[in-house]
């Protein structure tokens, strides 16, 4: 299933260009100035990229603890007969 998925995500890539050229020269230019515009832009591009990975691990935590959970509570009733 994990395949599947990993290979679909692969065959429906498009190219995309990262950043357009008046974008990267502005921000380039206005942390030149002393301004903060550069930093706000790489910092949103972070919390884009951070966002997917958190919520996947934050799922995956709470799966993983009530599975322990349901473990343990197995293992206990089955000693407790």
């Amino acid at each position: 299933m994990i395949a599947l998925l990993f290979a679909l995500n692969f065959a429906t890539v498009t190219p995309v260009e990262a950043q357009c050229p008046m974008c990267r020269m502005s921000a380039e230019s206005n942390l030149k100035d002393g301004g903060t515009v550069g930093r706000g832009l790489n910092k949103g591009i972070l919390y884009m990229f951070a966002t997917p990975y958190l919520l996947i691990g934050g799922f995956a935590y709470f799966w993983w603890r009530n599975r322990r959970k349901e473990e343990e509570k197995d293992s206990i009733e089955l000693l407790s007969e």
